[in-house]
């Protein structure tokens, strides 16, 4: 499946959090949490874009992901 970049920054608008939003979830799909979507990929980070594009996964802000003031 082709995933359009513009799809996937509808749900977030940062390519930098999308990018880490991506890493995350395909990290968890390697370590075995179950798939949101159905998909015929084999590849966690492809399946990890199809779930972002569906709006199935979305970033939580968190100390880690907001910037530190200075």
């Amino acid at each position: 499946m082709v995933i359009p970049l513009e799809e996937l920054l509808k749900t977030e608008s940062s390519h930098y959090k999308l990018v880490l939003l991506a890493a995350r979830r395909a990290n968890e799909i390697l370590k075995g949490t179950p798939l949101l979507i159905v998909t015929k990929s084999k590849k966690p980070g492809i399946v990890a874009l199809e779930e972002i594009a569906k709006g199935k996964v979305k970033l939580e802000e968190s100390k880690e992901t907001k910037p530190k003031k200075s």
